[in-house]
């Protein structure tokens, strides 16, 4: 191949992942699929695609969690959740995979569940299970039984949903639902099931004999007709999973018209650059620098962006455009030196004083007019040094970390390269709950690089040597590699995305279609909150 038509590092790297996006998308596999098949029962992501809007994009959040452990047997934590619209509302969606250890629930299966509820919790949004699992994986359980965040959190924000904030929930068992499973559905507003494959009870047939020696049959035990027609525990009978997938979209139709949203809305645009261009833009080495505003204008509208003090600390970018036709507030770091008039050039992907100072100020506008905001990180940490010092960086990082972390607006996060040091934490990491977590295959999460990691591990050594005029041996070389080497591993995004560090990794021609879906998910409410949870609506 010919240097010229050298595929660039986004461009391999967005190949890669697609080839395991649909790897995992496989499930337990083909025979699995055919064996689910047989039983007259669809496959997790067959019943989410007859739910959603066929026209529609969908986003599958935490399809990478748990996709390197467990010998590689448990693609998805076997969970599939992802939001997308019925009948243009936004939802989101809960989908045990029978196709993996018959649906049954690994420590990770829990964090994607709560992860999905508290989607549904801040927006208000609608969420639906569909429930077909055999309960605790029991060699897991110590995992997925006890603690804060064990199964019982899962019942928690179903009850918060149902008795204060008022999120439809509305779950469809539509194969096995034993144990305390039997309360995800059991807390839910509506109860659905399927003729002849669904099953709900806190013991099976076999728990049954076993505990109590009476002899009963699944069907006549917890199947559809007798939890609508005996126990009334179950609210509609559908004769098979088509219909129960068209009864639900039934359902959301019915449900009261979501918030009018506050935020400015115009027609959409299409943006600038043509999202391929993305494959030109980002550089192949990740510590180049690259011009942020070509990647703005391949996500927003008409690459228009209103740019804030555009003359002042140039690191950081600052501004508003429309995604979407959506106005929303645009914080992204500057990969580039930056010269400056009279005084040193400044680094790009460094926060300073005074871009701390510029992005505080403006985080604190858009939360006074309600405007929501996307983080686009490229950053590699705060300035340090005498200079910065004196400046007083300590004092402006904490400004803008509190304006950041107090914002009651919806806060999106868009990893184009490096998310590192505390500027990661600036820039809406993780820690600080934003909404949505997006990264380009080519974001890298960390504290620092593996050089740097390398030179502070070792530094000490390396500087005792040179002073006895030596040189680090085989044995530190290789130990300073294997540094190297972890640090690789551990920064690459499907790492960061395996611990559902981001919601999803997105290519280049999925990117802006994600960015409007979060940005539509989260203008379904104006009440605010901080994480999951509401706060009162008289906060100032």
């Amino acid at each position: 191949m010919k240097v010229s038509e050298k595929k660039s590092r986004l461009r391999e790297l967005s190949e890669e992942f697609e080839r395991l996006e649909r790897k995992l998308k496989l499930g337990g596999g083909a025979e699995k699929i055919e064996k689910i098949h047989k039983q007259g029962k669809l496959t997790a992501r067959e019943r989410i695609n007859l739910l959603f809007d066929a026209d529609a994009y969908q986003q599958e959040i935490g399809l990478l969690v748990a996709y390197d452990e467990y010998k590689g047997q448990t693609p998805a934590a076997a969970v599939v959740t992802s939001i997308g619209k019925i009948h243009g509302r936004e939802c989101v969606v809960v989908a045990n995979d029978a196709t993996i250890k018959a649906g049954a629930w690994y420590p990770e299966t829990i964090k994607k569940i709560l992860r999905a509820q508290e989607i549904a919790m801040r927006n208000r949004v609608p969420i639906i299970y569909l429930v077909d699992s055999a309960g605790v994986n029991l060699p897991y359980q110590g995992g997925v039984f006890p603690g804060q965040y064990g199964a019982a959190r899962i019942f928690y924000y179903n009850s918060l949903m149902r008795r204060y904030l008022k999120v439809p929930q509305i779950a469809a068992v539509m194969g096995m639902c034993v144990a305390g499973g039997a309360y995800l559905p059991a807390l839910s507003d509506v109860i659905l099931m399927v003729e002849g494959t669904s099953f709900m009870g806190l013991g099976g047939a076999n728990l049954v004999k076993g505990a109590t020696g009476q002899t009963i049959d699944n069907e006549s035990l917890g199947g559809a007709l007798t939890h609508n027609a005996i126990s009334g525990v179950a609210h509609y009978r559908t004769k098979d999973e088509k219909e129960c997938i068209e009864k639900i979209r039934d359902l959301v139709s019915e449900l009261p018209k979501k918030e009018e949203t506050r935020v400015s809305i115009t027609e959409a645009q299409k943006p600038k650059n043509k999202a391929e261009k993305l494959y030109e833009i980002l550089p192949e080495d990740h510590r180049a620098p690259s011009d942020v505003r070509e990647v703005l204008s391949s996500i927003l509208d008409a690459g228009e962006l209103d740019e804030f003090q555009a003359d002042y600390a140039k690191e950081m970018i600052c501004g508003t455009a429309r995604i979407g036709g959506i106005l929303t507030g645009i914080i992204a770091n500057h990969r580039g030196m930056v010269q400056q008039k009279g005084k040193p050039p400044k680094f790009g992907g460094i926060v300073y004083t005074e871009s701390a100072e510029k992005t505080a100020y403006f985080i604190e506008n858009c939360n006074r007019h309600g405007t929501p905001l996307l983080f686009v990180q490229d950053v590699s940490g705060f300035m340090v040094g005498a200079e910065a010092e004196h400046s007083g960086i300590i004092r402006a990082g904490a400004h803008f970390v509190e304006a950041m972390a107090t914002a009651i607006v919806p806060k999106l996060v868009l990893t184009l390269n490096h998310a590192s040091g505390a500027g990661y934490y600036a820039m809406a990491g993780q820690g600080f709950d934003p909404d949505f977590i997006f990264s380009l295959p080519t974001g890298r999460m960390g504290v620092m690089e593996g050089d740097s990691a390398a030179v502070a591990i070792f530094g000490t050594q390396i500087e005792k040597l040179k002073k006895e005029g030596k040189e680090p041996d085989d044995a530190l070389k290789a130990e300073m590699q294997k540094v190297r080497d972890t640090y690789e591993k551990e920064l690459d995004a499907k790492h960061a995305a395996a611990r559902g560090l981001v919601d999803a990794i997105v290519t280049p021609e999925n990117l802006r279609n994600a960015l409007i879906l979060a940005l539509e998910t989260c203008l379904n409410t104006s009440t605010p909150h901080l994480g999951a949870f509401v706060l009162p609506e008289n906060l100032s």
